[in-house]
């Protein structure tokens, strides 16, 4: 029995770094998932003059369809008035940015000049706060004021995302709107909010869940690093 427990004492020894390199691991792993999942400006491709893609689903949130649909809309757009609306979607921001700083520097990186700005508008929607953000040029303000232009991007592009995260109905509505009122037809105005009131549900999101079950892990090794040995070495102390 002695030189079982010897055998086990010795094993311990090498279960107690063990434990805490993986702890260490799972730590660090935690640490540098989220600025690996972050985008930053110097991350979005440059724009060439003659690009004519309408739409960046960075953050993965729109179906084939819809996106063929809204880039079909946004298209139509720029060849019968010659005004370019361009949505981009991401998951995540550095650390420190907001959708509204994004969107500003994303539009000065792609159109540097003024004149090259005059007939753009930016839409930018961050999929996980969901916040979204809009910059215009002076030469479509006469359409799309800015009263026009934050409502697209803080009612029309809000409403169905409250109603249950409905990207792919948020963005197609606001390209439709857009479209409606850079035609220089009347603005067809916000969609009519619903008022479902529901008692907000207990749950944790999938990524709190995922934080909080590394967090557990992390803690019961180095529980365990630090309990096993002495719990072995008082029980060799009973035997000898």
């Amino acid at each position: 029995m002695i030189r079982l427990l010897k055998q086990l004492f010795s094993w311990t020894k090498y279960i107690q770094p063990l434990a805490i390199a993986i702890a260490i691991a799972l730590i660090a792993s935690q640490i540098a998932v989220l600025p690996a999942l972050a985008t930053g400006v110097y991350e979005m491709p440059m724009l060439s003059a003659d690009d004519r893609t309408w739409v960046w689903d960075k953050g993965d949130v729109l179906s084939r369809s819809s996106e063929s649909t809204i880039t079909s809309v946004l298209d139509n757009l720029e060849t019968q008035t010659g005004k370019q609306v361009r949505f981009v979607t991401i998951h995540r921001l550095d650390y420190g940015e907001t959708t509204t700083t994004f969107t500003k520097q994303l539009f000065e990186q792609w159109f540097p000049a003024t004149e090259d700005q005059t007939n753009q508008i930016l839409l930018v929607l961050d999929t996980v706060t969901n916040s979204a953000a809009i910059r215009t040029g002076e030469g479509v303000k006469s359409l799309l004021t800015d009263e026009i232009a934050q409502s697209v991007a803080g009612e029309t592009v809000q409403v169905p995302l409250r109603e249950g995260n409905k990207y792919n109905e948020a963005l197609t509505a606001a390209s439709d709107r857009l479209a409606t009122v850079l035609s220089g037809q009347p603005d067809p105005g916000a969609p009519q909010v619903v008022d479902n009131t529901q008692v907000e549900g207990t749950f944790k999101k999938a990524e709190e869940t995922d934080q909080g079950n590394a967090t557990v892990i992390v803690v019961v090794l180095l529980v365990l690093a630090t309990v096993i040995p002495m719990v072995t070495y008082f029980w060799y102390q009973g035997f000898s």
